[in-house]
């Protein structure tokens, strides 16, 4: 081989690496454009439960390249990490009693008011629109006296969620398979108890996966009671897995009912990835939603 046939040579190949590298650098680009890429509809979140095994600051990073705005059901403490990545908390969590030990009960009143004092004017300042609560379960009360007791309650909360703008937001779930005995599991009994509080601050979050299981109907719902609702969450039925064809709710029509009631509000992804490659599930649960 001639001398100016291995340089020839030499530097085909070092072409071909440039090449290599540059193709790999588009493509990385492309990846993390792929969250411009969406259709700017729905603005999309996912819940940090969901992956256990999935750091917050990697959700972040992987979040953001996928086109996410926020990551929710955080406490004030995770709002440092969220703001470097320039995320939000669309819905904040923490409030005392969890899901079990809610606001139908007087005797839990006190403690979490107290909580929603505290902790609406600090996510007012970050700019974030939802905290969530709960009814808690019945232990024998029927439902006209949980609804009495809520409003009770949450009318000492909302005067602050109005000055402040920030929504005060109860999460209907199901009592059949994942809640047994909880109260606010059907979305009438939530449309009752927000004309009883009276206040714009007080809103519903309608689970899709919780309320396929309870009464199905899930379009018709959601265009009678969409001005009560203040927030979403996907899952699919049954298991609360993937929202693919491998379960029984069609999400884009869902999705497409939900955009066409104006809303403006957030979507989370609550599902628990059964697949090795959890992110993978992620992003092909929030394109399936981006209608």
């Amino acid at each position: 081989m001639s001398r100016r046939s291995a340089l020839t040579k030499l530097g085909a190949g070092a072409a071909a690496v440039a090449a290599t590298a540059s193709l790999r650098e588009r493509l990385q680009a492309a990846d993390e454009a792929n969250g411009s890429a969406l259709k700017g509809r729905v603005n999309h979140s996912v819940c940090k439960w969901c992956y256990p095994k999935v750091s917050l600051e990697d959700l972040c990073v992987s979040g953001k390249k996928m086109g996410l705005h926020s990551i929710e059901l955080l406490t004030v403490p995770d709002f440092a990490t969220l703001k470097k990545h320039d995320l939000i908390c669309a819905m904040v969590s923490g409030v005392p009693g969890g899901i079990e030990n809610g606001l139908n009960r007087i005797e839990n009143h006190d403690k979490i008011v107290e909580f929603f004092e505290k902790t609406i004017p600090i996510v007012a300042e970050a700019g974030y629109p939802n905290i969530i609560c709960f009814s808690g379960n019945r232990r024998g009360m029927d439902d006209e006296k949980g609804i009495e007791n809520c409003a009770i309650g949450l009318k000492r909360i909302v005067g602050a969620a109005e000055k402040q703008k920030v929504n005060v937001v109860m999460e209907l779930l199901n009592s059949k398979v994942n809640h047994k005995d909880y109260m606010c599991d059907h979305t009438a009994w939530g449309v009752e108890l927000c004309k009883r509080v009276g206040s714009e601050r007080f809103k519903l979050l309608y689970d899709i996966y919780h309320m396929q299981i309870m009464e199905g109907d899930l379009v018709a719902t959601i265009k009678k009671s969409n001005q009560y609702i203040a927030h979403y969450h996907t899952g699919g039925v049954p298991g609360r897995n993937e929202i693919d064809d491998s379960q029984e709710i069609h999400y884009p029509a869902v999705m497409k009912a939900i955009v066409k009631t104006g809303y403006k509000g957030h979507v989370a992804q609550e599902f628990i990835p059964k697949r090795p490659d959890v992110l993978d599930s992620l992003k092909q649960g929030v394109q399936i939603c981006d209608v």
